[in-house]
């Protein structure tokens, strides 16, 4: 019997199911499908035309009547937008990851132009820090049918034409070398692209700095790539303790009452829109009938979101030395703490941002205070934070309650979209109000009728504070002090929210309400004068920087820590 042949031909196609003979020992068919660098090439013109139109919309805003120059010019940075991305894309260009790395691609740059058409954000390591550490609570208010369909109307299509798709893959060395080919030629298209336009891209992105930010998903990808860098510069692995010589001052001496700090940190508060500042709208009706507080009127935050804001200002370092660290340091909590002074932190927000670690602190979010103070919907107004707020300063150790106690209420405040839901009815003074988290569903009085609202929310909550602490200065020498962490943009030049690059962030995500109230007990103790804090306040800038120093100064701690040029309250010391 003769018996087969073992030399029969053999394709050199390799198809994705195995060996190219088929069941009959005859030389299988051409495998079909796109090669893996097609597929890449398509979604990544798709990402760099549909997925950048808030780039290409900045771009044409730039020029009344664009040119053939400026159209010329946008061609070239799509190309190179295009380029980078296969780029990007072949190193995933593999049988189980190609599929899905477009796809991640595809929804981030939808969801990315969503939010900067929408809001006129931009996406740097800030803004990225923010959607990492946004809680499901946080993200809700985000959600809505707008949203929802300019994610269909930009993925669904490529998506379903991405899943359907037959791609062609070589044996892994042959599929390796087509990658490295790729991406060594996109990188080369781009960096050709850029030369053609040089010029133009050279001033434009010196000019208008702000559209680096807007190059989707790239943006993210960079952001993403900084965070994850930041081990790299910095040793966040040990804590380096600060302020280990803290210890009371001379007005602890035989006190007859321990002092009461009640330190309010407020969310996105807008210092112009306070009419303690000058506003034409009565937002604050009851502080302002008040004659003992102190308003600043040109202060400064750190940052442009809490992420940022809420630790540097709670930092010995400033905001330049907090930025550029090399190391993880305590805050002003551990030195009050470590001089002998009890605090509590009481959240009714996203967390404190690491900030409370090492002491005593509470959520209001939690369940069983959603039902002890009826919060509804998850929602819980900031006077909650004042429920039991005895028992909690009562459970700390009796030693620091003797010496004297600290406490740090954060707010929801004024915290978007959702601004509707940060008023009680009562607190509704301007109607109609928006009710939308998609703000440009809203016309801007409404916008500002539902901020506003929130900010008369924000007013009744510290004037009950105030009265609160009031209540208790037979057994305490009480204070507040209300400082923001950021401003907020209500839609002025097609922003809205916070989050932008500090250096080109509008004033109003970075001007802050800063506010203090001090008890006679406390003015007594102190020795401060309200009518001289008053002036200065109205009159100085000041800036987060001055926190840290403020309130070691108001609680008279000692410390090498401690800046006397940068303590607001020991300068009015008489």
């Amino acid at each position: 019997m003769l018996q087969p042949s073992l030399d029969l031909p053999i394709s050199r196609d390799i198809s994705p199911a195995g060996p190219a003979l088929d069941g009959h020992g005859q030389a299988a068919s051409r495998p079909t499908g796109l090669a893996p660098y097609t597929v890449i090439a398509l979604s990544s013109l798709w990402i760099a035309i549909a997925c950048n139109y808030p780039l290409w919309r900045a771009l044409l805003q730039l020029h009344a009547t664009p040119s053939l120059r400026d159209i010329g010019f946008m061609t070239v940075f799509a190309i190179a937008i295009t380029a980078v991305q296969s780029a990007l894309a072949a190193l995933f260009a593999w049988r189980w990851t190609l599929k899905p790395f477009i796809s991640v691609m595809l929804l981030a740059s939808a969801a990315g132009a969503y939010f900067m058409l929408s809001y006129g954000i931009v996406i740097d390591s800030t803004m990225m820090v923010n959607v990492l550490q946004t809680d499901p609570h946080e993200a809700s208010d985000l959600l809505s049918w707008r949203m929802v369909s300019t994610l269909l109307v930009l993925t669904g299509l490529p998506l379903a034409w991405l899943w359907r798709q037959p791609v062609r893959f070589a044996r892994p060395v042959r599929q390796l070398w087509h990658n490295a080919i790729t991406c060594v030629t996109g990188l080369l298209l781009a960096v050709a692209a850029i030369l053609l336009g040089f010029q133009d891209f050279s001033s434009t992105m010196r000019n208008h700095t702000q559209l680096r930010y807007l190059i989707n998903p790239l943006n993210s990808v960079y952001a993403l790539g900084n965070i994850a860098a930041k081990p790299l510069r910095r040793d966040d692995s040990h804590l380096l303790p600060i302020g280990e010589d803290a210890r009371l001052g001379a007005s602890y001496a035989q006190q007859k009452r321990p002092p009461l700090l009640v330190l309010v940190v407020g969310e996105t508060g807008r210092s112009g829109n306070f009419a303690l500042n000058g506003y034409n709208r009565n937002t604050t009706p009851e502080l302002g009938a008040r004659r003992d507080i102190a308003t600043a009127l040109n202060a400064w935050s750190c940052g442009t979101n809490t992420a940022a804001s809420l630790p540097c200002m709670f930092s010995h370092l400033g905001k330049e030395a907090y930025e550029s660290r090399k190391a993880r340091y305590e805050n002003l909590l551990d030195v009050l703490q470590r001089a002998g002074l009890g605090v509590v932190w009481v959240d009714n927000q996203a967390g404190c941002k690491g900030v409370c670690e090492r002491v005593v602190s509470f959520d209001t979010n939690s369940a069983e205070a959603a039902v002890q103070q009826g919060c509804t919907s998850g929602e819980c107004q900031d006077t909650v934070m004042l429920a039991n707020l005895d028992a909690r300063i009562a459970a700390l150790p009796q030693a620091q309650r003797d010496k004297g106690v600290v406490v740090v209420l954060h707010q929801m405040g004024s915290h978007g979209p959702a601004y509707a839901k940060r008023s009680a009815e009562a607190q509704k003074h301007f109607m109609p109000e928006c009710t939308s988290n998609a703000l440009q569903e809203c016309s801007q009085e409404q916008l500002v009728n539902a901020y506003d609202n929130s900010i008369v929310a924000t007013d009744h909550f510290l004037n009950t504070t105030i009265d609160w602490l009031a209540a208790r200065e037979t057994h305490w020498a009480p204070a507040m002090v209300y400082l923001s962490d950021h401003g907020e943009s209500l839609g002025e030049n097609n922003i809205y929210l916070h989050g932008m690059p500090y250096a080109i962030a509008p004033d109003v995500q970075k001007h802050v309400p800063w506010i203090t109230w001090l008890s006679p007990a406390m003015q007594a103790r102190t020795g401060v004068q309200m009518a001289c804090l008053q002036s200065r306040m109205r009159t100085e800038r000041i800036h987060h920087d001055n926190y840290f120093h403020s309130v070691l100064g108001l609680m008279d701690i000692q410390t090498g820590l401690r800046k006397d040029d940068l303590d607001l309250y020991t300068r009015c010391n008489v």
